[in-house]
């Protein structure tokens, strides 16, 4: 109610949950309805709220918990080491020529490198758009020509039901039909399905990762108002559209629901089952959780009973407190 009532002095407190490098000079600037601008005159990070801000109290501290029943896979990066990999993706990105206020889209499986991408591309600036892995290339054509990006994340290909998806394929014909041309493919080789690269445009994750160990890219201040990312609705009713996210009220909201609706707190387990190409996968794999130092998990795969037993069983191993389905 207090929010309603006195929405200055509330979201005022809220903003004290992420770090700033300004503080804001105006919480709310309603003066363009419907328009809003949130926190104006503060500078802030998505990524180092995420990530950085918590190496000093919580660095082995579990962050990221990636579980794939496609490939057999369970990796759990410490926040220490999952700075570490954003660090090392956002190197390549500004080697591939990606700078603050660019592009970069994102159609990948549920993979750990997915999240480094994400991560890594607001700790430098750049605006995300997460094409869901589903989707097939005339859907993805067209996010790459509204979009526009300098350049495209992607993988050989991912996995469902044990049925392996090429998405190399899928990706070249989306770019053959879009009229706009990405300078650059960077592409995550999980093994999985044979890629015929493009030269000059398609680079491989796995050898650029390795020049790139030691790296440091530190983060990025951008105005609270700077765009995190975009998100493009489904597209069932007309041509799909692109939603914008700021960053400042972003980080915010996303800190306090984690607190106010989820009451998750540091060092806990949270468990989301979407999928990052939607807005919920964003929220609540990606950002929500890591903002409030809790670990997350992100899981490849179907609930492989009637009962989700496999989601049961993640929840029994992580002692995950709290679950989003």
């Amino acid at each position: 109610a207090r929010s309603l009532t006195q929405r200055d002095a509330f979201w005022a407190e809220q903003a004290q949950l992420v770090d700033w490098q300004t503080q804001p000079q105006q919480i709310c600037d309603y003066s363009n309805p419907p328009f809003a601008r949130w926190y104006v005159g503060g500078t802030t990070n998505l990524c180092h709220n995420a990530v950085d801000r918590h190496l000093k109290d919580r660095a082995d501290q579990a962050a990221l918990i990636f579980v794939s029943t496609e490939t057999n896979e369970e990796t759990v990066y410490s926040f220490s080491q999952l700075h570490a990999e954003v660090q090392r993706m956002a190197a390549v990105l500004k080697e591939l020529g990606v700078q603050k206020g660019d592009r970069v889209l994102i159609y990948m499986p549920m993979i750990a490198e997915a999240a480094f991408a994400m991560l890594a591309c607001t700790r430098i600036g750049a605006i995300h758009s997460v094409v869901f892995g589903g989707f097939a290339s005339g859907s993805l054509a067209s996010r790459i020509e509204d979009a526009s990006p300098k350049l495209i994340i992607s993988a050989d290909a991912g996995s469902r039901g044990g049925k392996v998806v090429p998405y190399k394929p899928l990706l070249d014909e989306a770019v053959r039909l879009s009229a706009h041309k990405p300078d650059a493919v960077l592409l995550v080789d999980r093994g999985l399905s044979p890629m015929t690269l493009v030269a000059g445009r398609d680079h491989v994750w796995g050898p650029l990762r390795q020049k790139h160990l030691n790296t440091v890219v530190p983060c990025e201040w951008v105005e609270s108002t700077h765009p995190s990312y975009t998100l493009y609705t489904s597209g069932t009713t007309g041509k799909p559209k692109g939603v914008q996210r700021d960053t400042g009220g972003y980080a915010v909201a996303l800190a306090a629901s984690m607190k106010h609706i989820f009451c998750g707190n540091p060092g806990e387990t949270y468990f989301s089952t979407s999928d990052i190409g939607w807005v919920v996968g964003h929220s609540y794999i990606i950002y929500g959780p890591l903002i409030a130092g809790m670990a997350t998990i992100m899981y490849e795969g179907l609930p492989t009973r009637p009962d989700g037993g496999i989601w049961w069983s993640l929840v029994e191993k992580y002692k995950v407190t709290v679950m989003f389905s």
